[in-house]
């Protein structure tokens, strides 16, 4: 048994980011060498003096909609939150409603915009299923009407939706951030690309199973949520030959982690492929692909804290936040960044 409890630490409220920083690369960066067990306190945007020529610099290019959408019960006109997860083919989708005893089977909604839904079923863990009705482009409904899904730990509202995605992101998808890449700026990735470091993409939109708390105190009985992802050719090419040569695979974010590791054969050869995975990643893990990782400061007792004491080993986790805590680091989706290599 590995006790859920082993990953518990104290984290003042007052460390807990509400807004995020500007420029994004100006954010603080906790730099943890695994070899000499050596801490460094830097800025993002020192991220280019780590890297060298060759190195492969792996992001999710996920987007994160404005998924989380505000309306009314058609027969009572009581008030309704939806948070939409995934969607399932033209109308259907998965759903968190706020208040579920309002958002039986049968029990119909709407949100502005023309857009109604009416609950068709219930599965696990308390999600629906919505059949939505609109006219148009949903997408285009959603940008109007909708608002980024941001964490509840979050209390401060956000003035500018764009900067809870990253700069690089493409396919929307997301229910969360992947927030390690929300550090990046533009002109930081031209100046990695110009070292001869090569930047890829790989696909995984974010689920919420990522950020639930454990229920179970033996952490191996815990089920991960399944995610969708993708990794093309190209890419699964451009890393198997950069591992040949010697050269290093650096993650952004335990999302680009975990599409990596979830592909990769024993030897930690790539291939292109996509579908789903639910991968759950905690000590004593022997990483397949990537070599150093780059991520935030994450909640205690999360799935994301253990995957990082899988790269290093829970007691030397521990150490590293209590000397971020010590510096009044930043935590959490709009918190600093780490870089473990």
């Amino acid at each position: 048994m590995m006790n859920k409890k082993d990953f518990y630490f104290d984290l003042p409220q007052e460390l807990i980011a509400q807004t995020p920083i500007y420029p994004r690369d100006s954010s603080r960066m906790l730099v943890y060498n695994r070899a000499s067990k050596q801490i460094e306190h830097k800025h993002f945007y020192d991220l280019p003096s780590y890297l060298r020529k060759g190195d492969v610099l792996v992001l999710n290019n996920t987007k994160v909609m404005p998924a989380r959408i505000y309306g009314n019960k058609v027969t009572t006109g009581g008030k309704i939150e939806f948070l939409l997860l995934k969607r399932l083919d033209y109308t259907h989708w998965q759903v968190l409603a706020k208040s579920g005893r309002n958002a039986q089977v049968g029990a119909q909604f709407e949100f502005g915009e023309g857009l109604t839904a009416t609950i068709t079923d219930i599965i696990e863990d308390g999600i629906r299923i919505a059949e939505f009705s609109f006219g148009g482009v949903f997408e285009d409904i959603l940008y109007k009407i909708g608002s980024m899904p941001l964490p509840p730990y979050i209390k401060q509202k956000l003035s500018d939706q764009s900067r809870y995605n990253t700069v690089y992101c493409q396919q929307e998808g997301s229910a969360a951030a992947p927030t390690a890449g929300l550090h990046f700026t533009q002109e930081l990735l031209d100046k990695i690309r110009d070292m001869g470091v090569q930047v890829v993409e790989v696909l995984l939109h974010v689920g919420l199973g990522t950020f639930r708390p454990l229920k179970e105190m033996d952490i191996t009985q815990h089920i991960m949520h399944s995610e969708y992802y993708e990794i093309s050719q190209e890419v699964a090419d451009t890393i198997n030959l950069a591992k040949q040569q010697g050269h290093r695979i650096i993650a952004v974010g335990t999302t680009s982690t975990r599409v990596l590791e979830s592909v990769a054969d024993k030897d930690g050869h790539l291939v292109a492929n996509k579908g789903v995975t639910d991968i759950f990643i905690y000590p004593p893990y022997k990483f397949k692909v990537i070599d150093a990782l780059i991520t935030n400061f994450h909640l205690p007792e999360s799935t994301l804290v253990m995957l990082v004491s899988a790269l290093c080993s829970i007691d030397e986790v521990k150490h590293i936040y209590s000397v971020a805590i010590e510096e009044k680091y930043r935590f959490f989706s709009f918190g600093d960044s780490t870089l473990f290599i």
